[in-house]
């Protein structure tokens, strides 16, 4: 019944994606949500250990692109001091802002991924946008009063997704998912 929310892959942090996991699956573009994925909510600074990340992953070739449904001017600022092209006001989780993003990449859908901490606004947008879809654990607890209303609603959804039967994926995506195929604790909390 949920399985077209279930998230392609699932991290506990951005940081655990490597350029090699996307590359296993076809991908040499990234879309980047901003709160709670690269930085905690209310914060304006992206922590380094994430601009070393963003680094690395520009030196291996991976387009990348910040989608945000946040105003363009907050996001702007970040975008330039990352040096990423951005979609503001993305209006996730419809397929819009995706779609824009790839526009300014250059890329199609089967190109590219999305990573986020959200189900109903990252994964959501991606699945309708043909992406492969990312899920990460947020950074904060700290949330708008929006998102932590979805908190209890995704927790549920995503204590009843299947992960992937292992015989369905080759040995390179079995190496590259091994995380994912192993429950995280935002599954197993408050089910």
């Amino acid at each position: 019944m949920f399985q077209f929310l279930a998230p392609h892959l699932r991290f506990r942090s951005v940081l655990d994606l490597a350029p090699e996991a996307l590359r296993a699956h076809g991908r040499n573009g990234l879309l980047l949500d901003v709160d709670c994925t690269l930085k905690d909510y209310g914060s304006e600074s992206i922590p380094r250990p994430v601009i070393d990340w963003l680094g690395a992953m520009r030196s291996a070739g991976v387009r990348m692109c910040i989608l945000s449904n946040g105003k363009a001017r907050r996001i702007e600022p970040l975008a330039r001091s990352l040096e990423l092209p951005y979609v503001a006001k993305a209006f996730k989780p419809l397929p819009l802002g995706c779609n824009a993003a790839l526009r300014k990449l250059g890329l199609t859908a089967e190109e590219t991924a999305i990573i986020g901490d959200q189900l109903f606004a990252d994964v959501m947008a991606g699945k309708l946008a043909r992406l492969l879809t990312i899920l990460v654990e947020p950074t904060t607890r700290v949330e708008p009063i929006w998102t932590r209303v979805k908190r209890p609603l995704e927790r549920f959804v995503l204590g009843r997704i299947a992960a992937p039967a292992m015989s369905t994926l080759s040995a390179g995506e079995r190496a590259c998912d091994r995380k994912f195929l192993t429950p995280s604790p935002l599954t197993q909390t408050q089910s």
